[in-house]
């Protein structure tokens, strides 16, 4: 299959989206797909928009180009807008409508999360075929081997991230946590790093700033640490608190957005009156509440395999002609295989 991703992928640090771009790109590589981000090819099976914004950076075209490209030059090309923002997020006015209005483009919609599927629904956005995948990091990378153990007497790092430095990614909570580590009985026992942007003018008092790290530097800093914490609002999926979780990482998290549908089980939910006495619960109990992460199912493999098998649902002839080309090739390297052992066999005994 032919499969066009609307995004341009970034080297280095570039948020979530960009961490979700390469990982389906890679797996559909893996699969056997071609996959290009843009509308140059007249024979593209599938289209995947991620972002209708023409001023986004990392939007490679918009829903307008798409229904001119369905129109001019391949009306059998199947469409899947994906959903990840909201205005509830950071604040704004106008994006839920102008996300629903490019949706008018596309054959199906997937949602990061059953959170902000409703969100739309209560609005009264209906999208076109709504889904939900889920959202999934790279286990290849971020996973627990290595990890820090945590030893007696020892402070408990707590530890956070985030590219974007937008008040809403929970300052509130870090400012708090900030606050907190300044009394001794606390600070003594904890303590608060925070890898990534800040909002202009925002200062850590008693906390460790580290600059912005992506991919193996990333997953190796995280693993220095023993607590997640997230207070991001209205977070339609998230990759940090997945990140931290397969690092094996017990997460501390706000029951906002989409937060609790991938955190529930793997951590504890506090707010930011009673984070205090949170934090002191999961000390309490540490072990119990990392043992939850062995089962965390949040991967990038299970999600991008979800991905293929939506887009199956809308090509499936593509998938007809995928599955003999791959069987060809198995029968194809089964014949060379048997051929081999009788040609060693035959020469082994002298039968020619």
């Amino acid at each position: 299959m032919k499969i066009s991703i609307g995004a341009y992928i970034k080297e280095g640090p570039w948020g979530g989206g960009n961490l979700f771009f390469k990982n389906l790109k890679n797996y559909l590589e893996n699969n056997g797909h071609i996959v290009i981000n843009h509308l140059l090819d007249n024979d593209i099976d599938l289209i995947l928009l991620t972002d209708p914004r023409k001023e986004s950076e990392s939007s490679s075209y918009t829903d307008i180009e798409i229904l001119k490209y369905k129109k001019n030059i391949n009306p059998y090309v199947k469409v899947v807008h994906r959903i990840n923002e909201c205005d509830e997020r950071k604040g704004t006015t106008g994006l839920n409508n102008f996300i629903y209005n490019a949706n008018l483009c596309s054959d199906a919609t997937v949602f990061v999360s059953n959170w902000i599927k409703q969100l739309y629904q209560d609005q009264g956005l209906n999208t076109s075929a709504p889904h939900v995948i889920m959202s999934g990091s790279d286990s290849k990378i971020f996973n627990s081997r290595n990890k820090s153990v945590l030893k007696d007497g020892e402070k408990i790092s707590i530890v956070t991230h985030h590219w974007g430095g937008n008040w809403n990614k929970g300052f509130d909570v870090y400012e708090r946590l900030d606050k907190l580590m300044a009394d001794p009985d606390f600070g003594n026992l904890f303590e608060f790093n925070y890898i990534g942007n800040i909002p202009d003018g925002f200062i850590f008092k008693n906390s460790n700033l580290i600059k912005p790290l992506e991919g193996k530097e990333l997953a190796k800093e995280l693993k220095k640490n023993h607590i997640y914490i997230t207070g991001s609002k209205n977070e339609p999926s998230g990759n940090h608190h997945i990140e931290g979780a397969l690092c094996g990482l017990p997460v501390l998290y706000i029951n906002s957005g989409a937060l609790p549908e991938y955190c529930s089980n793997f951590g504890i939910e506090f707010n930011v009156n009673n984070i205090k006495e949170k934090i002191l619960e999961m000390k309490s109990d540490y072990e119990k509440y990392q043992s939850f992460l062995k089962v965390y199912p949040f991967v990038s493999d299970t999600m991008s395999a979800n991905y293929e098998k939506l887009f199956y649902s809308l090509v499936p002839h593509k998938r007809e002609s995928h599955e003999y080309v791959r069987n060809d090739n198995i029968i194809h390297k089964l014949r060379k295989v048997i051929i081999l052992k009788f040609y060693n066999l035959f020469r082994k005994n002298k039968l020619w």
